[in-house]
């Protein structure tokens, strides 16, 4: 046949995918149909060379990843070893009768020729090379490749760690990321494969002792038995080819067995092979070689000591040394010259400079290393989505871009612990467990669930961490069951909401200014700068975040901004004036049902001396007596859990004098308490006044 047309077709049942159904198909033919001599000297010689390509594609790969599919090799190449042992033991118990050559030429060479023709000799060459492979190189490798395993997969998280810092630090881009995540699950489960491919091996070579032993007795019961043969004729004959047999498939289990060594046992290097790594690490220092040349050379010189051969090796390792030692002096001189002339190129490093400077990151989320999967996409990492949810919805509610999130892993945290920060100030943080999932009390639960008791870190509920599969029963009982991954999204969520005033600034209101200019252009040419400068405007739109309101309706707000700016450049009673503004909308977010509106009041006399006391001792409120705040608090405090327990928003309606100084009196102890002032009320709604607090309780 052609050669060219027999690659064609190796080319084609190679791309077809026909390749290895085709060999498993061959070996278990082998088993069951009786093989010609020749086609099984044919397949024994094929075992080597396929043995001895193997080991050869070790030897020069530069890392075991080159290598992924050797578990898989190991495994074919074993079970084609042991369905050629079956063939040659029905040949040579069928045909050993007739002489060596009935079992094959490749079977009556090592058992004659290897041997010497000496079964005695061939039971000790073969015990030998068992021993060797048993004993020394298979149960050596096995040990390598268990303990290779369980420190590759204890690894693991490390690496994937690094990756992600990596990552987030911006010396890769996701594709290296991702390319290099699955280089690592690639090695686990190489270095896991190969594990149990080593017990393919050791098992092959016990199997190899065992099928020696009952080709041994089955000949000699056979030739005797059947064939009427001798004892002694039948041991000489029955012997040989039996140990000609295992000599055959010994010596490519071997090879097989020393290329699973070197696998397992090499260094990663990833840029040279193994006769490259030898030649530096063994045979690169030249005195080394020097001083084992004179021990040689001391041994030569004893009488009685071959002392040609010992004065010849040392002559030899001598040599070598000063050769060595002659091409680093070489090397050194160019790397010196090149040092010199790099040094003379090179222009002096330049002073440190404001460029050198980072910037805090607006908005951080740093996580432990076992949460490192939640925002993980290729590991089905959910939160990364769920915080670009969270910045669109605060984005669309508030009126402006949320700043992007930075997240990197830190190491410093527990590993389930996660941190949130704004401008570089911590804000919150929290311990999750990622495996399970947050069962939160909503106020009324039906039962009580098993599991670890904690609190939601947004709002401070009390909540259980459950398992996934208690996920419906907890449901029945009423809680409300979110995973870790929604657990930190919420927190993240009323953190930005509760901060917003911090995250807008002068950027964020240009922005605004530029998309109202385009469908408004004189308002904002006329407000900025020639009414207000963009500080003031900055100020009043952070007021109004502090305090809740949204900066949606940009063009009411500058509109009046734009109204009232002529008169005052006071940043809070420009406030003020843009919340009177605001007031149908604001009073939307808080109630949107239409009709009588309920309402918490001021008692006449204690809003006189609130008055008179702001206007005395300034917005500060430091004239008012501590009695009279704490009991004013108080009653507050009571008015607004009573509202809320009726189903109704908590107003407390005030003088327009009074309303900034008691909003930020109420804003971080009284949740849920929303301050207005009367003038903010539309003329269309009605208020239903249900308390007022006083001056004594």
């Amino acid at each position: 046949m052609d050669f060219t047309k027999f690659n064609q077709i190796i080319k084609m049942i190679s791309s077809s995918g026909l390749g290895a159904p085709l060999l498993i198909l061959i070996i278990l033919s082998m088993v069951v149909l009786p093989l010609p001599a020749f086609v099984l000297d044919l397949l024994f010689t094929f075992n080597i060379a396929f043995s001895l390509i193997i080991l050869l594609v070790v030897i020069y790969m530069l890392k075991p990843l080159e290598f992924a599919v050797f578990p898989t090799v190991i495994l074919i190449a074993t079970l084609l070893r042991l369905a050629l042992n079956v063939a040659s033991t029905r040949i040579v118990l069928l045909e050993g009768h007739n002489g060596g050559a009935a079992a094959g030429k490749v079977i009556e060479a090592f058992g004659s020729f290897v041997i010497g023709g000496n079964f005695a000799v061939g039971l000790v060459v073969f015990a030998i090379l068992v021993v060797i492979n048993f004993v020394v190189v298979t149960k050596g490798a096995g040990r390598v490749a268990e303990v290779g395993a369980r420190f590759t997969l204890d690894a693991m998280p490390g690496k994937q760690m690094a990756i992600d810092a990596d990552l987030n630090s911006g010396l890769i881009t996701q594709d290296q990321a991702r390319e290099r995540r699955a280089e690592v699950a690639s090695e686990a489960d190489f270095y896991g494969s190969m594990d149990g491919a080593s017990k393919f091996v050791r098992g092959d070579a016990v199997a190899g002792i065992i099928i020696l032993f009952v080709n041994i007795i089955g000949g000699l019961a056979i030739g005797v038995g059947q064939h009427g043969m001798s004892f002694a004729n039948a041991s000489e004959v029955y012997v040989l080819l039996t140990i000609g047999d295992g000599l055959v498939a010994q010596i490519p289990s071997l090879l097989l067995s020393t290329a699973s060594a070197i696998v397992v046992t090499r260094a990663k290097s990833g840029t040279e092979n193994i006769g490259q790594q030898m030649s530096a690490q063994v045979f690169e220092n030249p005195k080394v070689l020097y001083m084992t040349g004179a021990v040689m050379l001391l041994l030569g010189v004893i009488p009685g000591m071959p002392n040609l051969v010992f004065v010849l090796l040392a002559a030899a390792l001598a040599g070598s040394a000063y050769l060595i030692e002659k091409r680093e002096k070489a090397l050194d001189n160019i790397e010196t010259h090149k040092e010199i002339a790099v040094r003379q190129s090179t222009p002096e490093v330049k002073e440190l400079g404001w460029d050198d400077v980072g910037l805090v990151d607006v908005i951080g989320l740093e996580v432990g290393y076992r949460l490192i999967p939640l925002v993980d996409k290729n590991q089905g990492g959910q939160l990364m989505t769920r915080i670009k949810g969270v910045r669109k919805k605060l984005s669309q509610e508030l009126g402006f871009l949320i700043p992007s999130v930075h997240i990197r892993d830190n190491l410093d945290l527990s590993p389930t612990t996660y941190r949130i920060s704004l401008m570089g100030v911590t804000v919150g943080e929290a311990e999750i467990l990622p495996e399970m999932e947050m069962a939160i009390n909503p106020g009324r639960v039906f039962g009580v669930l098993k599991g670890k008791e904690c609190r939601d870190p947004a709002f401070g509920l009390e909540a259980v961490w459950i398992e996934p599969n208690q996920k419906d029963h907890a449901q029945t009982l009423g809680y409300t069951v979110v995973d870790s991954a929604t657990v930190v999204a919420t927190h993240l969520s009323h953190l930005l909401q509760s901060n917003a005033h911090e995250l807008f600034g002068y950027e964020e209101c240009q922005q605004l200014l530029n998309n109202l200019g385009k469908s408004a252009p004189k308002l904002v040419e006329d407000l900025v700068p020639k009414i207000l400068p963009l500080g003031v405007v900055v100020k009043v739109l952070q007021n109004l975040l502090q305090e809740g309101v949204p900066i949606r309706d940009m063009r009411s707000i500058a509109e009046t901004l734009a109204e009232f700016g002529g008169k005052s450049q006071d940043s809070d009673i420009l406030t003020s004036a843009v919340r009177v503004a605001l007031g149908r909308s604001i009073l939307h977010e808080i109630s949107a049902i239409q009709g009588e509106l309920p309402v918490i009041t001021l008692d006449s006399e204690l809003e006189r001396l609130l008055h008179k006391s702001l206007q005395t001792a300034g917005e500060g409120g430091a004239g008012i007596e501590p009695g009279l705040a704490e009991q004013m608090h108080k009653s507050l405090e009571e008015s607004t859990q009573k509202m809320e327990m009726e189903g109704q928003a908590a107003v407390l309606l005030v003088s327009s004098y009074v309303r900034p100084w008691l909003a930020r009196f109420v804003r971080h102890s009284i949740s849920g308490l929303h301050v207005l002032a009367y003038n903010e009320i539309p003329e269309d709604r009605q208020i239903k006044v249900v308390s007022t607090v006083g001056q004594r309780a």
